[in-house]
């Protein structure tokens, strides 16, 4: 055999080892605690707009701190499913929001948003 045919064997016994090292690398499952699928993303945007709601209403206007307070304190918030959630999910969360109606733009206009919507 000559040298090039072994290089070749060679290299495509490499590539085929590596890419079932990345196939075996990647879950096959979802995880449990998965918070990113658009059944808790739903969820949770509802009770962030529970809570936004419910704020207003018992103290007026909401600071983004407080709203977060309020959501990880909300009977519906599951702190086992929702681990990861922070700040910057909260932010996320909200620009959403401000994308899906773009005449909301803080959290007094979602509110009344929401009150007019019911």
């Amino acid at each position: 055999m000559e040298i090039e045919t072994i290089m070749i064997i060679a290299f495509a016994a490499a590539l085929g080892l590596s890419l079932w090292k990345l196939y075996a690398f990647f879950p096959k499952k979802r995880l449990a605690d998965d918070d990113t699928t658009s059944e808790s993303v739903d969820e949770l945007t509802t009770i962030v707009i529970q809570s936004i709601v419910q704020g207003h209403n018992e103290q007026g206007e909401l600071t983004h701190e407080e709203l977060f307070l309020r959501i990880t304190t909300h009977t519906d918030f599951d702190k086992e499913h929702y681990w990861r959630f922070n700040h910057n999910r909260l932010n996320q969360l909200l620009r959403s929001y401000y994308l899906e109606f773009p005449h909301t733009d803080s959290l007094k206009t979602i509110y009344l948003n929401e009150k007019k919507s019911e």
